[in-house]
């Protein structure tokens, strides 16, 4: 019996759960908005989904003007049937008007909303810190934690397609 546990390497995933040759069908949704730091977690997540999975993964890539709109989005990219995972990249800043809280709610809540609806499993890497300022620190300190949350999300993307994969043909996660 071929069972595989999420315990497993991610990669000894990637490879027990996919057909040779089968791709992986990624949509990358990503915020124009503070777009030099979003697109680092973008890059990196192209990067890690390179590494991990064992043939060139399909990624489409879609940029919209902020994080209240990834939502949107998603939802269409999920219905249309082509996408095996959605991916959001986004920040959502503290302006001083107490807006960024709704907007991050908003955001986190639709994209459960669309996978609970649609069985297309939607990732994400929108963050709100709690405190942002452009200035040279925050830049440079938010930019390389992008780059490590591009990098968690597509290890989660890579176990998570894996494992539904193997759901589906009466495999087991245990």
């Amino acid at each position: 019996m071929n069972q595989t546990s999420l315990h497993d390497s991610p990669s000894r995933l990637a490879a027990a759960e996919t057909a040779p040759g089968s791709a992986l069908r990624v949509a990358v949704v990503s915020s124009a908005w503070h777009r030099d730091i979003v697109d680092r977690a973008r890059q990196s997540l192209l990067a890690e989904l390179e590494r991990r999975w064992p043939t060139a993964p399909q990624v489409t890539l879609i940029e919209v003007p902020g994080a209240f709109e990834i939502p949107l989005h998603a939802l269409q990219l999920a219905r249309s049937g082509r996408f095996d995972a959605i991916v959001a990249c986004g920040l959502v800043v503290n302006g001083g008007i107490y807006r960024h809280e709704f907007v991050a709610s908003a955001v986190i809540d639709g994209l459960m909303q669309v996978q609970l609806q649609t069985g297309v499993p939607v990732l994400s890497a929108v963050l709100t810190p709690r405190d942002f300022h452009e200035h040279e620190d925050h830049l440079r300190f938010f930019g390389e934690h992008f780059v490590k949350k591009g990098q968690e999300v597509a290890r989660a993307c890579v176990e998570t397609v894996s494992g539904l994969r193997a759901l589906a043909r009466g495999g087991s996660l245990q």
